[in-house]
């Protein structure tokens, strides 16, 4: 469990390295979270689904609800693409092709290549999880 939340603890480092394990794991907390909420909000609509009022406030609350959690790791987010792109050897800048349309592509592509396997730049080799 420690995996998953790593990056949370190191929510505002934005130096070192990250290895895919770290950045992985954490885009995996990420999705879960967001599928229980999905899936409680689900439930809680089929359960009020007589009831329009309770319906549209029950969307509501659990929209705003995914949308409070997207802020409080948005930062954590950053934080960890940015040392994976380290851990691959470029600079964090490069997370600014987020904001290009298909620049996202790129980071992903970092994402998933190893990073470089001797100290670089960035920082030493980060540990692998046991």
């Amino acid at each position: 469990m420690d995996q998953l939340i790593l990056p949370l603890k190191r929510y505002a480092q934005f130096e070192g390295r990250a290895n895919r394990r770290e950045y992985w794991m954490f885009q995996l907390f990420l999705m879960l979270v967001a599928v229980a909420i999905s899936v409680l909000g689900g439930v809680l609509a089929i359960i009020m689904r007589g009831n329009e009022d309770a319906l549209a406030a029950i969307v509501m609350g659990f929209m705003g609800l995914l949308g409070l959690v997207w802020l409080a790791t948005l930062l954590p987010l950053i934080a960890v693409t940015v040392r994976r792109l380290h851990d691959c050897n470029q600079s964090g800048w490069l997370y600014l092709l987020a904001l290009v349309p298909g620049g996202g592509l790129v980071i992903l592509v970092f994402a998933l290549l190893p990073g470089t396997p001797e100290e670089n730049r960035y920082g030493p080799v980060p540990p692998e999880f046991g």
